[in-house]
């Protein structure tokens, strides 16, 4: 029996010291083996929440955007379809509490603005209806506050504000606004507005170099101050300076396939994420630090069913839960944080 242990042993390292000789001193063609079986094993980061929402009826059209207001534990999702309510408010807990259709014709994208004093939230409107290429501003009941563009007319102008299929945007807690303007329109462009909006800074020319634009989906600031931009068409995303609209740089080597559809931090702000529409899959990334671009390296993914379609996603910042608006599966589908450290709130 000791003969045997002693065996045993001598066994285990021996191929131990083969193991660490194919690595360092094997032929290539084994190293790289062993180095990419080491480090490409995926980190899982979320968990689809099967309890949310309470009932998967209330959907009943076909969802584009949600949007999450953190602090009042909200969650606004958009639909399209004949006759149904275009706008529903569900709690985070997945209780449906309202629903309206008011002024919404074709809603694209979405983003909850509220402060301690209101509840809004902005909507981005395609429809070629008499409310169509508009960006809105209701409060959670429905009723509409303010107007950017000319309701049913689509145009370049900036002066007025004049949309062609406005994408999404974001607002900052000071009240000024990003937006990316051109879902397949005339516009490609992103613009950055002021809280009582005036034109702070715009990049607006069509084509494939820094700056320029080809389908800008979605728009999202991080802690440091960049502006993050899903140039679709392009197959890329575009980074640029909040204050000056400077470019910062791009990443489309996570892109080979199909460009972004959207993009979103993590609430603790370690990573930014995109969802790919016909891949139907979601990936992260290691945030840059500030002063870096950094480079698109994915570190996480979530592989959604054949045909789910992840169009736009938001998250909540307080607890981290990320909701994804699925227009091939026609809902919304909610994952939360594997760990409690994803559930801090970031960017």
């Amino acid at each position: 029996m000791a003969r045997f242990w002693v065996c045993a042993v001598a066994a285990v390292f021996s191929l131990a010291f083969l193991i660490l000789h194919s690595c360092y001193c094997g032929p290539p063609m084994f190293r790289n083996f062993v180095f990419v079986n080491r480090w490409t094993t995926e980190k899982p980061l979320y968990r689809l929440d099967l309890d949310w929402p309470k009932y998967s009826e209330m959907f009943t059209g076909t969802p584009f955007c949600v949007a999450v207001d953190s602090p009042n534990g909200l969650v606004y999702v958009a639909q399209r379809g004949d006759n149904i309510p275009k706008m529903l408010v569900l709690s985070e807990d997945g209780h449906l509490l309202r629903a309206w259709n008011y002024t919404v014709d074709t809603p694209h994208g979405m983003f909850a603005a509220s402060t301690p004093y209101e509840q809004t939230v902005w909507i981005t409107d395609v429809g070629s209806g008499s409310f169509g290429h508009t960006v809105k501003k209701y409060n959670s009941f429905g009723d509409l506050v303010q107007i950017l563009g000319t309701p049913g007319i689509k145009g370049t102008d900036l002066n007025p504000l004049q949309f062609d299929n406005p994408a999404e945007l974001y607002v900052e807690d000071t009240g000024e606004i990003y937006i990316v303007d051109g879902d397949g329109g005339l516009n490609n462009r992103l613009l950055k507005l002021s809280p009582d909006f005036m034109m702070l800074w715009l990049h607006g020319e069509s084509g494939t170099g820094p700056t320029h634009f080809n389908i800008p989906h979605s728009v999202t600031l991080d802690s440091t101050g960049r502006v993050w931009v899903a140039d679709r068409g392009n197959k890329r995303i575009q980074m640029f300076d909040k204050v000056t609209g400077e470019w910062l740089g791009m990443w489309d080597d996570c892109f080979t396939e199909e460009g972004p559809s959207s993009v979103r931090f993590t609430a603790d702000g370690k990573y930014v994420f995109f969802a790919q529409l016909n891949l139907s899959r979601l990936s992260f990334v290691a945030a840059p630090p500030a002063g870096s671009v950094g480079r698109c390296s994915v570190v996480s993914t979530i592989q959604l069913a054949d045909q789910v379609s992840p169009h736009l996603v938001d998250v909540d910042r307080k607890t981290g839960a990320i909701y994804v608006a699925e227009i091939g599966a026609k809902q919304v589908q909610k994952y939360v944080p594997l760990s409690s450290s994803s559930s801090s709130l970031g960017s």
